[in-house]
């Protein structure tokens, strides 16, 4: 078990039990075991056009065939539900309480289950590119999911970054292209708004005058509708930033956005029409130092928001205040305990999953790395979740 030199012991807030508390009661009674609430199951879109040539000529796996990642189970923490994962990066849930990751570096996409049964390897999205820091960098559900069975993906290719869909077996569709790539600052924020528009957030491709540029992509939180075309005048929602790699939702429908940097404080910003955040208009909502940042997952339950820190190694967890700005003292969660930590999604039972980072080429790997973390609700097994 990793921990930090130097480092404090991890502690669990007083308002990550609320929020867990809360969702767990909204969500209702259940158990810790996996129960479908229904079939997973894909349905077809046809035959729309190619992302692009694949990286490897590995053929592409049939849905459902087992995965090599080991679980959880086998290693005997309870907190791990996958286990001999390659970057995991993007996850989202699903209806009956399983989730869908995708790798970053090979395009994989695998169910993994919250009871820790072996995760099951569905396909790999063909064309990803993950020179640099790219790869397949975000994931979202279609608002219809249950009807059309579709993902959005937002993928770098060997020439540009750009947002696809697809149903699970299928070729990716493009959405959205021409999103400019670089060697670092690829983006990877997926979020669809209530109105069932998509929130792309995009990262200046190392080239920080494209992110305050409005005629450039690049640096950008996008607003675009899941047809490809533009939500008001133009797909610019707001500008001036350096990395956007996660996106999500909190109270009132407030969105927030986390800026990763090379160099100088990360920072999560609550997204707001026009805004220019490389004039500082308005202020971030709060600066992570470099040492404990390197941002890359956002989740959020009411006022409290929840940040997966790679070089930080730890979920930040941040209680909000009324007017939106930071009550108290920030809090962490699973400290130094998994190495680097990426993605952060909330269930429906208020526990929180949580992807490593390991293998990315500046972690240090353990053996079972990387991982999918579930951490599980008090009022779900009646004590502390770690």
């Amino acid at each position: 078990m990793r921990r930090r030199s130097g480092g404090r012991a991890s502690r669990v807030p007083g308002a990550l039990l609320a929020a867990a508390l809360l969702a767990a009661l909204l969500a209702g009674c259940g158990t810790d075991g996996y129960v479908p609430a229904g079939p997973f199951r894909p349905l077809p879109e046809g035959a729309p056009p190619e992302v692009g040539p694949p990286s490897s000529s590995a053929p592409v796996p049939s849905p459902g065939d087992p995965a090599e990642p080991g679980s959880g189970q086998e290693a005997g923490d309870p907190n791990v539900v996958a286990s001999g994962l390659s970057v995991p990066t993007g996850l989202v849930m699903l209806a009956d309480g399983s989730a869908i990751v995708g790798e970053r570096d090979t395009g994989r996409l695998l169910q993994v289950f919250p009871d820790r049964s072996p995760a099951r390897e569905l396909m790999t999205v063909p064309g990803i590119d993950p020179a640099g820091d790219g790869g397949l960098l975000g994931l979202a559900l279609s608002p219809t999911h249950l009807e059309d069975g579709l993902l959005y993906a937002y993928v770098s290719t060997a020439t540009d970054n750009r947002v696809v869909r697809f149903p699970i077996g299928g070729t990716p569709n493009p959405v959205f292209t021409g999103i400019p790539r670089g060697e670092v600052h690829n983006g990877g924020g997926l979020l669809f708004a209530p109105d069932g528009s998509l929130l792309v957030g995009t990262g200046d491709a190392g080239d920080p005058a494209l992110a305050v540029d409005p005629a450039s992509l690049a640096g950008k939180v996008l607003r675009i509708d899941v047809f490809g075309g533009s939500v008001g005048p133009g797909p610019v929602y707001s500008r001036g930033y350096r990395d956007v790699t996660a996106l999500c939702q909190g109270a009132e429908e407030t969105f927030y956005a986390t800026d990763d940097a090379l160099d100088g404080p990360d920072e999560l910003n609550a997204l707001a029409e026009g805004a220019d955040h490389a004039g500082r208009t308005p202020g971030p909502v709060a600066e992570i130092l470099d040492e404990e940042g390197g941002l890359g997952g956002c989740a959020a339950a009411g006022r409290t928001v929840f940040l997966g820190a790679l070089a930080g190694e730890r979920v930040h967890v941040l209680t909000l205040d009324a007017a939106g700005g930071v009550s108290g003292d920030p809090e962490e969660l699973l400290g130094g305990q998994y190495g680097r930590l990426r993605t952060v999604v909330l269930d429906a039972q208020g526990a929180l999953w949580v992807t490593t980072s390991n293998r990315d080429g500046i972690g240090t790997p353990d053996e079972d790395d990387d991982k999918v973390l579930r951490i599980l609700p008090p009022s779900a097994r009646g004590d502390s979740p770690l």
